[in-house]
């Protein structure tokens, strides 16, 4: 006797259904045509890359979630964690002849990361990601136009800015490495790997205790587990100046800048950096993105190892997710494959995070359980390849369609249900008396529904159920149904 395979998923790793993958395709619609509307072109990478193109490019916590593996060949490779790497290593391979630069490019793929899953929050082993960069430009007006892209994206999925953190709707945070920099310099931090020990401790402000941020500045802590987790070694002063700068707020972005220009000592470094912020600003204003779709946030570190300038993080208030976008500028990293520099900035949406933020939302984006619109059902005493005939008039008309096929043919009532189960808009009938007549009947089942809602008495249920049923000439068929269906229904 063969032995039954137990059907299941690894830890991390998770199958996508059908009304899963419908939603999904509707938020990479609607996102791909803001990109598109910016001039950014698709593109596509391996998921497989040679072990040292990753290494070391998204600093040492990543690097310990790479999942390595080895080619027929012997060649250490490893499963790609994010979308930006491979896309320095095609600039690196393909400009200036392939691609000319600057280089505008979206990509939409799964990335993979050994990392402890956490379901509830969107988090997984596998994750996709939805990119938009653009290489070759140290442009402030680039690093502007990113966050313009990103609080687009989130628009156009029926999103606002949050007035607070306490309603719900979206805000993207930004931030200036190099403003940081100046700071930390300013109070004598300047040795680069204890300035990155910083930004670490920095970026997980809104995921541990006020008191262990201090502890991990400080001499270090044990962490839940009794692992050790060690501390930047800083004294009291310098955590309270940290701490103090970090948290300076406004109600205005320029207004922030301004307070955070005041706390640091003049400087070449701090210079540079308020030129570009103040110019990032004014960019900001001319694409009309409002202060409450993007604020200055000096807390914003990003944590992985390549970022140089501006940083970006978008965040779905009170949806239960953290943040769903990430990104900023990474002007050395594609310096990695080839010695001239190539500069470049865009930003990343984590698509897992933000569905479920969506979800928990309560976004409605008009998604049911099927493709198509419009269902034919199959009705007894009428020959089976009338129906298909219908249905493939339909689709010639450009409706999406489908043919009922169950076990259930002939039986109405039971089609219906079917139809109603999957969210189908029309149901089309073509019955014995249709066929004598040369007629076609066509049933709204949105105002089916509608109708039968609140309805407690039988006999009134099953009268209403004949609500929005009309009956037309055959040769109408195509005209009557693309009239009630909404244009996006079409192929």
């Amino acid at each position: 006797m063969t032995r039954l395979v137990r059907p299941q998923t690894l830890r991390g790793f998770r199958d996508l259904l059908p009304e899963e993958m419908l939603l999904r395709n509707e938020v990479v619609d609607r996102v791909r045509r803001v990109y598109e509307s910016y001039g950014y072109v698709p593109l596509d990478t391996p998921i497989l890359e040679l072990l040292p193109t990753l290494v070391g490019t998204g600093g040492e916590e990543v690097d310990k979630q790479i999942f390595q593996l080895e080619t027929p060949e012997q060649q250490a490779v490893g499963m790609r964690f994010d979308l930006t790497v491979p896309f320095a290593r095609v600039v690196a391979q393909y400009s200036p002849h392939e691609t000319k630069l600057p280089f505008r490019r979206y990509h939409i793929g799964p990335v993979f990361r050994a990392d402890d899953p956490q379901p509830e929050q969107g988090r997984f082993r596998q994750f996709t990601q939805f990119d938009v960069d653009i290489a070759g430009t140290t442009s402030i007006a680039a690093d502007a136009e990113i966050v313009a892209i990103m609080s687009g994206a989130l628009k156009v999925l029926g999103l606002t800015p949050a007035a607070s953190d306490a309603e719900p709707g979206y805000f993207i945070r930004v931030n200036h490495r190099r403003l940081v920099d100046a700071f930390l310099a300013s109070i004598e931090i300047e040795d680069e790997n204890r300035t990155r020990h910083v930004l670490r401790v920095l970026d997980k402000r809104d995921k541990i205790s006020d008191t262990d941020l201090v502890a991990e500045l400080g001499a270090g802590r044990v962490d839940r587990s009794g692992d050790p987790i060690p501390g930047v070694g800083l004294e009291a002063e310098t955590i309270k100046a940290i701490l103090g700068f970090v948290s300076v707020e406004g109600s205005t972005r320029a207004e922030v800048v301004q307070a955070l220009a005041d706390r640091i000592r003049p400087s070449d470094l701090a210079d540079v950096a308020l030129t570009e912020i103040n110019e990032l600003l004014a960019h900001l204003d001319g694409l009309g993105v409002e202060e409450g779709a993007a604020r200055f946030d000096p807390s914003l570190a990003r944590g992985l190892a390549y970022y140089t300038g501006t940083v970006y993080e978008g965040t779905l208030s009170q949806a239960g997710v953290g943040s769903v976008i990430g990104g900023g500028r990474y002007d050395g990293l594609v310096s990695r494959f080839r010695d001239e520099p190539v500069p470049a900035v865009g930003a990343s949406i984590g698509l897992d995070r933000l569905i479920t933020g969506l979800r928990n939302l309560k976004v409605d984006l008009g998604t049911t359980r099927t493709a198509a619109q419009v269902l034919v059902l199959m009705m007894p005493n009428v020959e089976p390849a009338l129906a298909s005939t219908v249905a493939a008039e339909l689709r010639a008309a450009g409706v999406a369609t489908e043919l009922y096929v169950g076990e259930a043919v002939g039986k109405v009532g039971r089609q219906l249900a079917y139809a109603n189960a999957q969210g189908f808009n029309v149901a089309v009938i073509l019955g014995s008396s249709e066929v004598n007549d040369n007629t076609i009947t066509i049933k709204d089942l949105r105002e089916g529904l509608a109708a039968r809602t609140g309805i407690s008495d039988n006999e009134q249920f099953r009268s209403a159920g004949s609500t929005g049923q009309s009956t037309h000439p055959r040769q109408q068929l195509a005209d009557r149904v693309s009239e009630m269906l909404e244009p996006r229904s079409k192929l």
